[in-house]
């Protein structure tokens, strides 16, 4: 299995590279792939930040991403979860962080915004 970094990902999503994106492809089709959190998260704001992608268009991309047969997600729950989420409205980051906090008492954090929107998630919130 092969771990992919997110520039692969971006590449083999948006295809906006003449020959860095026909790698990319040939890559992710013909390896055992493997995406971690950490690259869906970059990759999202790239996504996103970059290229002006919508919420909807970027979890459909990431979903199409998870259902390769040869594509390995690090936590597939976590991005299920996430992406869901993200899809209700809550920002895609926040949306990963809260899904791997599922051992913890509580979250503690500075951003009104995300405590709002986890509060939600029958985890108890404190904001500092």
């Amino acid at each position: 299995m092969d771990a992919i970094d997110t520039n692969i990902l971006v590449r083999y999503l948006i295809g906006d590279h003449p020959v860095q994106s026909l790698k990319a492809h040939a890559a992710i089709k013909s390896r055992t792939i493997f995406v971690s959190s950490t690259v869906l998260l970059e990759c999202e704001w790239v996504l996103r930040s970059l290229y002006g992608q919508s919420t909807s268009e970027i979890c459909r991309a990431l979903r199409g991403l998870a259902g390769l047969p040869q594509v390995t997600i690090e936590n597939t729950t976590l991005l299920a979860d996430a992406l869901e989420r993200a899809e209700a409205g809550m920002d895609f980051a926040d949306a990963l962080h809260l899904g791997a906090l599922s051992q913890c008492d509580s979250l503690l954090t500075f951003d009104r915004k995300f405590a709002k929107a986890s509060a939600r998630y029958n985890l108890r919130v404190e904001e500092l």
